[in-house]
């Protein structure tokens, strides 16, 4: 994936020096659907790290919140990448573009800063996707189960009594406040973090068809079909 992030950066404009306070800071000045892209898929790479880091340590609910953040940014770049692939870049891209490069601050003081991010919402992006896949599944039947993966997942990031309760248990019960290693919860996430590396390595995939590059594509969907069988699963169809 890392080697996948440079080749895939170094075919983009690179990133130029603006001037921020009292130095300078790097931006992609064309703020181009491809950058925005490469940047998603550096954040799939890091954040799948960081997840794997706390899943080491049995921080599981940690885990979770960053699996919501990997899940909304597989949502952003199959959105990105569908609009590259079918030549379909709508105004609902420009907005979500223009929200994605917009600075957080517009003051030197963050405290005077009058920005406001416009982020699009989730549900217009979701049905984009599903309206575009096209596939067997009602795409209301897509949205809806992609609305359920976010609303799961949120429970880790908004610290919900459900999600919390699951650290809770032991003889006698208590509260595992430095981890679940070795215990039923911490094998059931062990496995949970495979399907965020597969769904990465599709969102991947999907980049690479994005920037039209199919040798690329082929390399990724031969590597899946390699990861799938590491755990004796099969998904995608041989070439």
């Amino acid at each position: 994936m890392q080697r996948t992030v440079h080749g895939l950066a170094a075919r983009v404009p690179p990133p130029q020096k603006v001037p921020f306070k009292a130095s300078f800071v790097f931006r992609y000045v064309e703020q181009l659907p491809e950058q925005a892209l490469v940047q998603k898929l550096a954040r799939v790479v890091t954040t799948l790290h960081a997840a794997t880091v706390l899943m080491r340590n049995g921080l599981v609910q940690e885990q979770g919140a960053l699996q919501r953040v990997i899940h909304e940014i597989h949502e952003d770049i199959t959105f990105l990448a569908y609009a590259l692939i079918f030549n379909d870049l709508t105004p609902l891209h420009k907005r979500y573009l223009d929200a994605f490069y917009q600075e957080e601050f517009d003051a030197d003081d963050p405290i005077e800063s009058t920005q406001k991010r416009p982020m699009e919402k989730r549900s217009k992006i979701q049905a984009y996707i599903a309206n575009k896949e096209g596939s067997n599944l009602d795409p209301s039947r897509a949205i809806a189960l992609s609305k359920t993966l976010t609303k799961t997942y949120s429970g880790f990031v908004h610290a919900a009594s459900p999600q919390i309760m699951d650290m809770y248990g032991g003889n006698p019960p208590h509260f595992h406040v430095e981890g679940m290693l070795g215990t039923p919860r911490h094998a059931e996430y062990r496995m949970d973090l495979w399907n965020y590396y597969y769904r990465s390595i599709l969102a991947f995939g999907m980049a690479a068809k994005a920037f039209g590059d199919q040798e690329l594509f082929d390399q990724i969907h031969d590597f899946t079909l390699k990861f799938e069988e590491a755990a004796n699963k099969s998904y995608s169809p041989k070439r």
